[in-house]
């Protein structure tokens, strides 16, 4: 038996009963509230008018589809994660949910969300949805995963599709502005990830996952990193250039992407031992702050610009 397949054996005799708490951490939340807010920025800019009870249903359609993917996805990682400190306490690798509840939950959770996006919404919407569950399960999970060092390259694209599916749900369509917002986190994403994964890179090397640190090095990953977060600040411009919203959003786009590219900046210039470590720490903290500060930038600039 594989050294692997004892540690899950032990999880699973000393698992204690599922509780809700387990259940929900499959859907990971986390990751869920930046989907659900990127989702429900994407209703809130975009044209026209969606009663409210709608808008809250297609919300809730755009993070169950989140939840589900993110639970079919524990569910085929589960060898992976129990070889990684920073996963090893999911719900699965510790056996306090078993593998076949996860799949079943993630498979009728998307089909639910979908359908909910259709009845509530739009066909448009709901196939965008179904089309970022797909993408993320079977291009990046199961395809990308653990193939190639571009993984999260390819796959950030199903993280990027919630505020055109907003959108869609809003408009019934998909318009440049709502591309150009697919775009922002789908170039925002790498140097999101490759963050986490310099300080983490013993963790995925164990598990044989080839992020780009454990593959190409740590100086190529800072080297590509500073790339992506230069390419963000015209795409993160877009909206303030087509006219969308005003300028109040352009100086604090402007001014975060600045900021970004100074925490890559260190990143490229920190060595490769500890206080490294803390400069990708926070490089990776700052990141989160970034995107949520952009699209919650995005509303306030409607309302106090107009």
């Amino acid at each position: 038996m594989s050294d692997t397949a004892q540690i899950l054996t032990r999880s699973f005799d000393a698992a204690s009963p599922a509780r809700v708490r387990d259940y929900v951490d499959l859907l990971k939340p986390r990751v869920m509230s930046l989907v659900v807010f990127t989702g429900l920025i994407g209703v809130v800019i975009a044209p026209g008018h969606l009663h409210p009870f709608t808008a809250a249903l297609a919300v809730l359609a755009i993070a169950l589809g989140s939840g589900a993917a993110g639970a079919i996805n524990m569910w085929y990682e589960r060898d992976l994660d129990v070889l990684m400190a920073r996963t090893r306490l999911r719900p699965l690798p510790t056996g306090r949910v078993a593998p076949d509840d996860a799949l079943g939950l993630g498979v009728l959770l998307s089909l639910f969300s979908v359908l909910l996006m259709a009845v509530s919404a739009n066909f448009m919407a709901a196939a965008l949805l179904a089309a970022a569950i797909l993408f993320y399960v079977f291009v990046y999970t199961i395809w990308l995963k653990r193939r190639t060092a571009q993984n999260i390259v390819i796959g950030g694209a199903a993280g990027a599709f919630p505020p055109m599916i907003g959108w869609a749900a809003a408009t019934g369509d998909v318009s440049p502005v709502s591309i150009a917002l697919f775009l922002l986190i789908f170039l925002w994403t790498p140097p999101h990830f490759w963050a986490l994964a310099l300080y983490r890179c013993d963790d995925y090397r164990r598990a044989g996952v080839p992020m780009l640190p454990v593959v190409a090095g740590a100086r190529e990953t800072k080297r590509q990193m500073l790339i992506y977060t230069v390419l963000l600040v015209p795409v993160a411009l877009v909206p303030t250039l087509l006219g969308t919203v005003g300028w109040l959003y352009g100086v604090v786009a402007l001014g975060l992407s600045l900021a970004f590219i100074g925490h890559a900046a260190q990143v490229w210039r920190s060595p490769d031992d500890e206080r490294g470590h803390s400069s990708a720490r926070r490089m990776f903290r700052f990141s989160l702050l970034y995107l949520a500060g952009l699209f919650a930038a995005l509303p306030v600039d409607r309302i106090l610009i107009g």
